[in-house]
């Protein structure tokens, strides 16, 4: 049991390290084509390699289809949100941003009913906000800029979309599912777009081509599989710290790649969010160091969602 948690957990954080350079691929696509299509590309490629490498079969239940449709629209939703807004905001910005939906899910969670978050929770909402005023503007005054504002808001479908994984990882095949979901997304994404992709191909550039293919391979093909994979059987704290390590991950090659530069208030800030996340499990690290570890692993299957 303990081989196959930490197992687990390897998978996870080998999630959040794809997760997080992934950003870099969206904001150089962000500079030069439209977010349909590169979204519409990515998931679609990534989607299809999947099928075709596995050799994947078409789902024989109609609620596993229900599971497909429903992680494919949160997906859409969420990658759209995030595309749009990175075009105005750094891919630092954008990871931490979205990180926040690890505080999110238990906000979710008790709106729902479910589960009723200590004060340690909504302490961790309010760092998380100061967190993200400070990330975003470099001082306490209220100036969210457009992209991080956007994308804050995507990060509250992400929240869903991580809550409907944990489910349909305990429900149905992982690469079904995985696949379903990407190709659903693309194919969203390329109704948008219509009759106009050929002429928007057309003006692809190399570098976006690059981008394109690393996302569709390595964070659709690849990091969305190994998350339904991973959620299957490490616990939901596991999960929350690991997958909250995509920021530090996102600002680290955005640094490195594209030369972005955090000022000293900025990275309080994003020590502010990064803080907050973990808080925002303090529930679910108390529940783990009890002695029962299979009610704690049970959890992540007992949401808002139901069959």
């Amino acid at each position: 049991m303990k081989n196959t948690r930490l197992k687990s957990d390897l998978i996870l954080l080998l999630v959040a390290v794809i997760w997080g350079s992934g950003f870099v691929a969206q904001k150089i696509a962000a500079a030069e084509v439209d977010n349909f299509v590169f979204n519409g590309l990515r998931f679609t490629i990534g989607g299809f390699l999947l099928v075709l490498g596995l050799r994947l079969h078409l789902p024989s239940k109609a609620r596993e289809w229900k599971w497909i449709f429903l992680g494919g629209t949160l997906l859409f939703g969420g990658s759209t949100l995030q595309q749009i807004g990175i075009t105005s905001t750094t891919a630092a910005n954008a990871g931490f941003i979205t990180g926040l939906y690890v505080v999110i899910i238990p906000l979710l969670l008790f709106l729902f009913g479910r589960q009723r978050p200590g004060w340690y929770v909504w302490l961790a909402a309010g760092m998380a906000v100061l967190g993200t005023l400070l990330l975003s503007s470099g001082s306490l005054q209220v100036r969210l800029n457009p992209g991080d504002t956007i994308i804050l808001g995507g990060a509250f479908i992400w929240a869903l979309h991580v809550i409907t994984v944990g489910q349909a990882a305990q429900r149905m095949n992982a690469f079904i599912f995985a696949a379903g979901q990407a190709l659903v997304c693309g194919l969203l994404n390329l109704a948008i777009v219509g009759n106009l992709l050929p002429q928007k191909l057309h003006a692809i550039s190399p570098a976006t081509l690059t981008a394109t293919i690393y996302s569709a391979v390595f964070i659709v093909g690849l990091a969305f599989t190994l998350q339904v994979i991973g959620q299957r059987h490490a616990p939901p704290v596991d999960a929350a710290i690991l997958f909250s390590s995509e920021a530090v991950f996102a600002a680290l090659f955005g640094a490195l790649l594209l030369g972005e530069k955090l000022q000293p208030t900025q990275w309080l800030g994003a020590l502010l969010i990064f803080v907050a996340m973990l808080l925002s499990q303090g529930q679910v690290l108390l529940t783990a160091s009890s002695p029962s570890p299979s009610t704690v692993r049970a959890q992540p299957a007992e949401s808002a969602l139901d069959d």
